[in-house]
């Protein structure tokens, strides 16, 4: 099994909206059985509550199912995990800071550097929480589009497993 996490501040917007998202693009792409979808924040704040209703709105206004409770990520959970994915450069740094080893810290990498048309400058998916809908509507459009560039890179590195 080859399991991916997303990791945003809280794990209340960003992360399980991005979890979602990918879960259904990874059973759309018939490797539900093969690839493990997750979230988790660097920080502790929401553990045990649900997404935010905003991020659940726009998620179901948008076809996903979701059915979450926030958690906060955990070093020792590196150990069983292929990806980590940050979605903005503060969670990078703060996962990578948190990783055992350099290996650990390899496997952390930003949901937009699958984007191709991501600019340079703007990797980060922008924290909707504090805004209004409209973050939320954007932060789903960032997320979908990095999709296929992820899967892609998963598909591949499942294969690469597999041989």
């Amino acid at each position: 099994m080859y399991r991916v996490c997303f990791v945003c501040t809280g794990n209340i917007c960003r992360s399980p909206m991005a979890e979602s998202v990918f879960r259904a693009q990874v059973a759309e792409a018939g490797l539900d059985h093969l690839v493990e979808v997750d979230s988790a924040g660097t920080g502790g704040w929401h553990e045990g509550d649900g997404a935010d209703p905003r991020t659940v709105s726009v998620l179901a206004d948008a076809g996903y199912a979701q059915d979450h409770r926030a958690r906060q990520f955990r070093a020792d959970w590196f150990a069983r995990l292929d990806l980590v994915i940050a979605l903005d450069a503060g969670h990078l740094r703060d996962l990578r800071r948190l990783a055992p080893t350099a290996e650990d810290a390899a496997k952390v990498r930003l949901l937009r550097s699958y984007d191709p048309a991501a600019a340079e400058g703007e990797m980060d998916v922008p924290d909707p929480y504090y805004g209004s809908l409209d973050g939320f509507e954007e932060c789903l459009e960032l997320v979908e589009a990095a999709g296929p560039g992820l899967l892609a890179a998963v598909r591949a590195a499942v294969a690469e497993c597999a041989a």
